[in-house]
């Protein structure tokens, strides 16, 4: 599955900077590592320098992740952390900090606290339940709604308006952004690296 380019090392490799943001750009297949399980009201977060998962919050409320959470590596977007990606479709729960193989099936533009903060949606590549999805227009009206109210309510009780939902596209536009932030991520993280 991951075919990672690096010599065997005695050391843990952070996945952020190791395996590129795709797997196969002409298919629209990305590599994602899982954060947050679908139903999950606990927020986990890779830590970028290390690669480690950390309990970044307890949600401040019930409203639990309709979808399961993660990062795409390689990426930097403008909110300072690597690309977010929901994975739609799920059947069974994926282990926060596994490694899956994802199809991109559109993007949900997001401002959250004043920052450019994109999500990337996407399908497991290998899930026959999904192969008759190719865009979010698939999953149908209620997807929008749902995704919409999630992302602008999820903070309401810390601190109420911080996040809006701009709009929603299909795979094409969600290809850029992933190319944006792949560039934004070679321009002003790889630098810091060792």
């Amino acid at each position: 599955m991951a075919n990672i380019d690096h010599k065997p090392s005695k050391y843990m490799l952070n996945l952020l900077h190791v395996l590129p943001p795709f797997v196969d750009e002409e298919k629209g297949i990305v590599n994602a590592i899982m954060e947050v399980s679908t139903g999950s009201i606990n927020k986990y977060e890779l830590i970028t320098e290390s690669g480690q998962l950390k309990l970044d919050r307890v949600g401040y409320s019930s409203l639990s992740y309709p979808f399961t959470y993660g990062a795409i590596p390689m990426t930097w977007d403008y909110d300072g952390d690597p690309l977010d990606v929901e994975i739609v479709n799920i059947t069974e729960p994926l282990v926060a900090g596994c490694l899956v193989e994802a199809r991109i099936i559109g993007v949900m533009k997001f401002i959250d606290g004043g920052e450019v903060d994109d999500k990337i949606i996407a399908v497991l590549k290998d899930d026959k339940r999904s192969d008759h999805i190719k865009s979010i227009d698939d999953l149908g009206d209620y997807f929008k709604t749902e995704t919409r109210y999630f992302w602008e309510n999820v903070k309401a009780l810390k601190k109420a308006g911080t996040g809006k939902v701009e709009e929603f596209y299909g795979p094409e536009e969600a290809i850029k952004v992933i190319k944006e932030c792949a560039e934004k991520y070679q321009k002003e993280y790889a630098p810091k690296l060792d």
